[in-house]
């Protein structure tokens, strides 16, 4: 299966944007585009809700950045940082369809020989999961904070 888009160092910003604080991942994506320039090796993705479909969008990357709401049963604003097998490790227990198909895409590429060599995530539990096009005021708080973090990760990755 061929990529749509290449890119040495992928930033996937995925959630439903008509659940409130579950839109999060696309919303800091959203951010970075708006208020940074990125080198042409680095692609930003609003992964959204495709699931399955977004092993098109990372296929051939070489460092992943996945940015998501995460629930960690944990109290609201509770921040995540994972590494590697522990993404995996932490969505065993699938609570939603795109959380599915990072799992299962992540897995599909390590079984095919197509394992991405470097993949992290930053993630936040949410505090309301209701349907809403906005995020919660104290989830938008987050979203420049983690903008920082991915830059931070990113500029590691240069």
């Amino acid at each position: 299966m061929e990529s749509l888009y290449v890119s040495e160092i992928t930033v996937l910003g995925i959630g439903n944007t008509i659940l409130t604080d579950e839109g999060f991942g696309v919303r800091v994506v959203e951010y970075l585009r708006e208020n940074f320039n990125f080198p042409e090796n680095v692609a930003l993705i609003d992964g959204g809700t495709l699931g399955v479909e977004l092993q098109h969008f990372i296929i051939g990357t070489q460092k992943l950045l996945i940015i998501d709401s995460v629930d960690g049963a944990v109290e609201p604003g509770k921040t995540f940082h994972l590494h590697g097998d522990e993404i995996l490790n932490h969505f065993t227990q699938k609570i939603s369809a795109h959380q599915l198909g990072i799992q299962d895409i992540l897995t599909m590429l390590d079984i095919t020989g197509k394992k991405i060599p470097c993949v992290e995530l930053l993630g936040a539990q949410p505090y309301n999961l209701d349907a809403g096009v906005g995020l919660t005021a104290e989830m938008e708080k987050l979203v420049p904070i983690f903008a920082d973090k991915a830059l931070e990760i990113l500029k590691s990755w240069y």
